[in-house]
């Protein structure tokens, strides 16, 4: 099968499965401020992942490319929706690019629609630093996300099998690029002993990719003929993965995304500890289901809604909702104690 067959197929199985709501969100429960001495023209949005400034939270994570006609007008609407809502924008994986450069109008869409906006390339955790550069310069990027992806790899039929030396090559990269390296999961999460290992070689930005969100698991084990169905269910939860990101790395900016799907999810993530939230799953259905305007009018809103929450937080800035006191209760309780996370720290906060 070509990789462009094999793209198309991951998004029509995307839009079928959908996401599975076992984010751990649902776990985190905000302790009401009755006197939050704030007003909602005193809230900004902006925030910073390393080095990057971001006017608001949100941003459009990793999802195709690659795949021919289809993948190109998909990339084409998400980057006019980047434009129009100033918000950055991730593309998927450019290996296929790099493999076959009749892909690359696919990726380079992105930055002729969104001449002035952030841009971020996207790879694998086995490229090489040329392959880096290539995928850098095909889009002028601000940034590279490296996706770790292992498990998708594993179940899908013609995937990768050795993943030895990965964590080299990220170090290879992180010390040779002169943009941020953002190290990212595709929806199976990290631990902290993963952060503890990426921070070791220089990174400094992390996206957990935590369960909840979209299955590759499941997409893939939709193209095999004997089902890895042991995969299905297999992952961190993108609540716990962002509190165990924050309590392995303080000085690593956290990125929350793995089935983020509104704007209450994404003010519980930037609590939890993440600096900014990526969404895929979510944007992509809007957009296929009611066109690239209704997509910028949703993001508008959820900029408002998340206004309007930190309002009632008594929080101003991003850094601010970060000790806002909450409540963990259930498994994502359950599952920080037995990892030696003390949850009482987040509900006592000042």
């Amino acid at each position: 099968m070509t990789r462009a067959k094999r793209k198309s197929e991951h998004i029509q199985h995307a839009l079928r499965i959908g996401q599975s709501r076992l984010t751990g969100f649902d776990d985190i429960t905000f302790i009401h401020q009755s006197l939050p001495d704030c007003s909602i023209e005193q809230v900004q949005l902006s925030t910073k992942i390393g080095e990057l400034t971001l006017s608001s939270p949100i941003f459009i994570n990793a999802m195709t490319g690659g795949g021919g006609e289809a993948t190109c007008q998909i990339n084409r609407k998400l980057a006019i929706v980047a434009r129009e809502a100033n918000i950055p924008i991730a593309v998927g994986s450019q290996m296929s690019a790099l493999k076959d450069p009749t892909e690359e109008r696919t990726f380079r869409v992105v930055r002729e629609e969104n001449k002035d906006g952030l841009v971020f390339a996207n790879l694998g955790s086995e490229a090489t630093i040329e392959q880096a550069k290539a995928a850098v310069d095909m889009l002028e990027a601000d940034a590279l996300q490296i996706h770790l992806n292992t498990i998708q790899e594993l179940t899908m039929p013609e995937g990768d099998r050795s993943f030895v030396g990965a964590l080299n090559r990220i170090e290879s990269i992180t010390s040779q690029m002169e943009i941020p390296i953002i190290v990212k999961e595709v929806g199976f999460g990290m631990s902290q002993e993963t952060v503890a290992k990426l921070e070791s070689v220089g990174v400094t930005a992390i996206d957990v990719g935590g369960f909840g969100g979209t299955n590759f698991a499941k997409i893939e084990n939709e193209r095999r003929k004997k089902l890895l169905s042991f995969f299905n269910d297999w992952g961190i939860p993108t609540a716990v993965s962002i509190i165990e990101a924050n309590e392995a790395a303080r000085p690593v900016s956290i990125i929350g995304s793995g089935g983020i799907q509104n704007s209450l999810d994404m003010v519980k993530a930037l609590s939890l500890g993440a600096s900014a939230t990526g969404l895929a799953g979510q944007m992509l259905r809007i957009l296929v289901d009611h066109g690239y305007e209704a997509l910028i009018e949703e993001i508008q809103e959820m900029k408002n809604e998340i206004r309007i929450m930190m309002t009632a937080l008594g929080a101003k800035t991003i850094a601010d909702l970060r000790r806002v006191p909450l409540l963990i209760t259930g498994k994502s309780h359950h599952w920080l104690t037995e990892r030696g996370i003390d949850t009482k720290a987040y509900s006592q906060r000042k």
